[in-house]
């Protein structure tokens, strides 16, 4: 015998019971006993023999407990009613599947609403961030940056890189590699608040925000002090495809020291990001737009970059903030930096 505790489509937790399972009864208890026959008493006359019985008549002389027309218990967890077709009725049709959350075509006019439940990963960041909004005191502070020599860096290796490592070169890894530097610079941005103590993380654990169909995730590439640019773009290579086939694991997002956040290839112009808590800073990165700027004593058409960086200001001041984005900036302006040590 069995026993479901929760009902289908129901949010359960770790560790929560789902059922309860009788191991001491067994089919033959369950099920009623069928009368036993009893002898006849005399022998019978002969009779004529009769026709053939119809397969109505087989259906009615059946017994209940398997009947044709009857339905066969479905599995559990199933709503789907049996294929076993009726003895005296033709199969009915199978219905069509229904799309899984189809976007609905908007009727002018109408006034319909559809109700969805929140999946778990999506009230879980919702948590986290309204806790942190709600504990942090947090600040935004912008730069800009001139991304004419990192593109002509990756334009110049790119193949190259792809066709000894097998990853492609992305922008990614020069901006982990230039928060690195500067991480290593302004330690304060690195460090997070715990039980009334500053706990500075000699180590850079980066955590790399992905989005995904069920919503953004930040896996962690970690000791990214260590890495060259190659192995960073294949740890975030690694990291992000795991994340869109959901196959992180919890060690892949807890641990991180800071974050990054690429809204660019959103299209976003500019933005504050949320700080992922217990962390006391994120980076924001926006899209590329070719702008006029002064260079020198001219003007001319550059490839820029807003950044935004959203900083626990119990933690860092707004001096240690702007330093940092100048750092990078730096580093990110001349690429050659981060591969001299600079």
């Amino acid at each position: 015998m069995k026993a479901h505790l929760v009902e289908n489509e129901q949010n359960v937790v770790v560790g929560q019971d789902l059922c309860t399972i009788d191991v001491d009864a067994s089919a033959d208890s369950a099920a009623p006993s069928a009368p036993a026959p009893q002898a006849p008493t005399s022998t019978p006359e002969p009779q004529a023999s009769a026709p053939p019985a119809s397969p109505a008549a087989h259906a009615a002389s059946a017994p209940p407990s398997i009947h044709p027309s009857s339905p066969v218990s479905s599995p559990p967890f199933s709503k789907t009613p049996s294929s076993i077709p009726s003895a005296t009725q033709p199969p009915a049709p199978k219905p069509a599947a229904a799309p899984q959350q189809a976007p609905q075509k908007i009727v002018p006019g109408s006034r319909t609403e559809r109700v969805v439940p929140l999946t778990r990963m999506r009230l879980r960041i919702a948590e986290r961030l309204k806790e942190a909004q709600n504990t942090a005191a947090i600040l935004t502070t912008f730069n800009e940056v001139d991304m004419s020599k990192l593109m002509e860096f990756r334009s110049m290796f790119k193949e190259d890189v792809l066709k000894k490592h097998g990853v492609k070169l992305g922008y990614m890894s020069a901006f982990v590699a230039a928060s690195v530097k500067a991480l290593q610079d302004i330690p304060g941005v690195n460090a997070r608040i715990q039980d009334g103590s500053i706990v500075y993380s000699d180590f850079a654990d980066i955590s790399v925000a992905v989005a995904t169909p069920k919503g953004l995730v930040t896996p962690v590439v970690r000791n990214a002090e260590q890495m060259s640019l190659v192995e960073i773009e294949k740890e975030i290579a690694f990291l992000g495809q795991k994340a869109r086939d959901g196959k992180l694991a919890l060690e892949d997002l807890s641990g991180g020291t800071f974050t990054i956040s690429n809204g660019g290839v959103f299209g976003s112009m500019m933005g504050t990001p949320i700080i992922n808590a217990p962390q006391s800073a994120i980076l924001g990165m926006h899209a590329i737009q070719k702008r006029a700027v002064v260079v020198g004593d001219k003007i001319e058409i550059r490839p820029m970059m807003y950044l935004a960086l959203s900083y626990d200001h119990r933690l860092v001041d707004g001096r240690e903030a702007v330093t940092f984005l100048v750092h990078l900036k730096n580093n990110l302006e001349n690429p050659s930096r981060l591969l001299l040590d600079l």
